[in-house]
């Protein structure tokens, strides 16, 4: 325990650093080092995090886990695991001052999410992660989302930014690679497309409805496949893009930098073709409340697992700003 309780002292003493100091990140994207004793990982407690971040991730035709984890013992954490992405701390110590679920970023490297639960024993490390588990699996899934938006705006092609703006009041950071592929008064089509993946971002503004909830799965669904039928057409003569019936799409509302929206996960195809893949958008109020905004990621990857194209493109949804600064509250 000596390694984790010097790493808590680090996570103490940071911000008096600089962090241009820190080296960069270790390890692949979407992987997460878990620092645990064998006999907890081995245990109720291992189980209750493989089964909550190593899950299968929604919406991809096939399993892949949301999280790839490692793990390594408190006595094996040395510097050359300090620097990897993503780490999962469990300090479990009955001399621990003060037990609960801490989370940090840029610990002993960037850009680095770190969660360290303190608890006496192992049952009560069992019962922090728990309740706690969707926060800390969304902490990492937003370090990821950042790590990749980091990376759009570093190589961005802003050309692209006016056509997002004229569609949405807004712009997304568009890394190097996209081109426009559609764009009209309400409809806008962002596409990189290599020769077996191809990965697109779409948005479109539609008046709010007068009937139903306006972010009912009915409504928007409803709109989508109007939308898309119109703008997206297939490689055969009357296909076209709609949403998969297979299975059921799912909504939840989120909020993010002061921005409400809705999420919608489904499955889209393309009607009188035999191409589908996975989807995910954003739909929310335009600032005077007259129209619905919405901002969709979707991949074609017949050849490979999918889930890591669709994080790429999700991320940039996450990426959207309004054109005029809004008040950012909390």
């Amino acid at each position: 325990m000596a390694l984790v309780a010097c790493g808590l002292a680090l996570m103490g003493c940071k911000s008096g650093n600089k962090k241009s100091l820190l080296p960069n990140v270790s390890g692949k994207a979407g992987e997460v080092l878990v620092v645990i004793e064998r006999e907890q990982w081995e245990g109720n407690l291992g189980v209750a995090i493989r089964e909550a971040l190593a899950m299968d991730t929604p919406y991809l035709a096939q399993k892949e886990p949301l999280f790839v984890l490692s793990n390594v013992p408190a006595g094996s954490f040395n510097a050359m695991f300090k620097v990897h992405r993503n780490l999962l701390m469990i300090n479990i110590n009955p001399q621990n001052q003060s037990n609960g679920v801490v989370y940090k970023n840029n610990i002993w490297a960037q850009p680095q999410a770190v969660v360290q639960i303190n608890a006496a024993d192992a049952d009560e490390a069992l019962a922090l992660f728990s309740a706690a588990s969707d926060t800390i699996a969304e902490f990492f899934e937003q370090s990821e989302r950042d790590r990749i938006i980091a990376n759009a705006k570093l190589y961005e092609e802003s050309a692209l930014q006016e056509p997002m703006r004229n569609v949405t009041g807004g712009i997304i950071h568009f890394p190097s690679g996209y081109r426009c592929r559609k764009f009209t008064e309400d409809f806008v089509w962002m596409a990189d497309e290599k020769q077996y993946v191809q990965q697109y971002v779409m948005a479109y503004r539609y008046p709010v409805p007068t009937e139903g909830e306006v972010f009912s799965i009915e409504n928007i669904i409803a709109t989508r496949n109007h939308i898309m039928q119109e703008n997206v057409p297939g490689m055969f003569e009357g296909s076209y893009m709609t949403t998969s019936t297979a299975e059921e799409p799912t909504t939840r509302s989120l909020r993010y930098k002061g921005r409400d929206f809705m999420e919608t996960r489904g499955f889209w195809e393309v009607h009188g073709d035999f191409m589908g893949g996975p989807f995910v958008s954003h739909s929310f109020y335009s600032p005077d409340g007259k129209e619905i905004i919405v901002l969709e990621a979707f991949v074609f990857a017949p050849r490979y697992d999918k889930r890591q194209y669709l994080r790429q493109v999700e991320a940039l949804l996450y990426s959207f700003e309004w054109n005029s600064p809004q008040k950012d509250e909390k």
